[in-house]
């Protein structure tokens, strides 16, 4: 298997000068170790839509080819590892069978370690998930220096196994990242899961000065923070958009909104309030400073939509308080008739981001100034606007 010379194309690929200190880990580093098994999107007939298991090693060139790519590998759906799957298992692919954990694109991990600025003596605490990230972040600080932790034992234990593979041995725990860390002081604190908020052990844990990258959950924002006497934190919304999965505290996310809740039906079937918009349907998952702006402004919107075969289109906003929007145009042209409901009017609170967007050209969250407690109160602000996250 000539992984090697896959690793250096992906090194390019990847947008790497070759200066950088970050070409010689992503070109030596072997990705295909730590995704010995993973999960690829299919379309069966019969079947529909399925996650299909793939083992590298009965087809090694596919193997290469796939962990050699500048993309996200998806090792575990729900509580379904593909390590423990058998052969030629499929799962369904639905809303209830989310992604708990993957081999993060590489060009993305170097973005969120880059945002970090780490140095050669840098101490890092870093999310584990496969142990790909964590092997690049020893390759370039040294593995005495890195310390990794997942919530899931198994991804500890076979990433611990892993990595020990490929000659490396930081230190990885088993650890919820939004309660106590392990025990150290950390120079860098880097996360590629998405959080809620900041928890208040990351700035306990933060040596004096030293910075926290991560990004917000449901939000496209990278949030980037040095440690400031007073024990809270201060910086910028990162200018690039990222995502990733959010953080989870058990075998799987506990999810607000299953399959086909009731206020599913509601949504479909109730007349509410009628309105015309004055925009074309925007699916808001597409967007990364709308869907973050309206995250701040209302949180907790589940977004869906619908495609007929008539070639019109629907799309959905639900929200746990009850609060409903369907907004239906028979073309990308014409504005849609939306019919809402509940104590807030969702389309209304999307239709008010737009205008903001219209009138000023971008939205305040782009490059917003970041103020953190000590306590993991987040706030955006910029241009006399801002959000708190707490």
């Amino acid at each position: 298997m000539d992984w090697k010379s896959a690793a250096r194309q992906l090194a390019a690929s990847a947008a790497i000068r070759p200066e950088s200190r970050w070409h010689e880990p992503v070109a030596t580093t072997p990705r295909h170790t730590f995704v010995p098994h993973w999960w690829a999107r299919e379309t069966r007939d019969g079947e529909g839509p399925v996650w299909a298991r793939r083992e590298g090693a009965a087809d090694p060139e596919a193997w290469v080819r796939s962990a050699y790519t500048d993309t996200t590998l998806v090792t575990r759906i729900g509580n379904h590892h593909a390590d423990h799957a058998e052969a030629d298992a499929t799962l369904p692919r639905s809303r209830e069978r989310r992604s708990t954990s993957s081999s993060t694109l590489p060009s993305l991990i170097l973005t969120m370690y880059r945002e970090a600025w780490i140095q050669d003596s840098s101490r890092l605490l870093v999310t584990c998930g496969s142990g790909y990230g964590t092997a690049l972040a020893c390759a370039r600080v040294g593995e005495e220096q890195v310390t990794s932790v997942d919530v899931d034992a198994y991804l500890v234990e076979a990433a611990r196994a892993r990595l020990a593979e490929a000659g490396l041995q930081p230190r990885v725990e088993v650890c919820d990242l939004t309660g106590d860390l392990p025990d150290g002081e950390y120079d860098r604190i880097i996360s590629t899961v998405a959080l809620p908020s900041v928890p208040a052990s990351w700035l306990q844990a933060l040596a004096p000065g030293g910075r926290l990258v991560t990004t917000i959950a449901n939000t496209g924002l990278i949030i980037v923070a040095d440690r400031t006497p007073e024990g809270g934190a201060v910086g910028k919304v990162a200018p690039q958009a990222a995502g990733f999965m959010s953080v989870r505290h058990g075998e799987d996310y506990d999810d607000p909104f299953p399959e086909d809740p009731p206020l599913w039906q509601t949504a479909q079937h109730a007349q509410g309030d009628v309105t015309t918009s004055r925009y074309p349907l925007m699916y808001v998952p597409d967007t990364w400073d709308v869907r973050s702006t309206l995250e701040l402004m209302v949180p907790g919107i589940d977004h869906r939509q619908h495609h007929d075969p008539d070639g019109s289109r629907t799309l959905y906003m639900l929200h746990a308080d009850g609060s409903w929007a369907r907004a239906t145009a028979p073309d990308h042209r014409t504005s849609p008739t939306v019919h809402q409901g509940g104590p807030r009017r969702l389309w209304d609170e999307l239709d008010r981001v737009r205008t903001w967007l219209t009138t000023d050209g971008d939205l305040p969250v782009r490059g917003a100034d970041v103020t953190i407690t000590p306590e993991g109160a987040t706030t955006l602000s910029r241009r006399g606007w801002s959000a708190t996250i707490a």
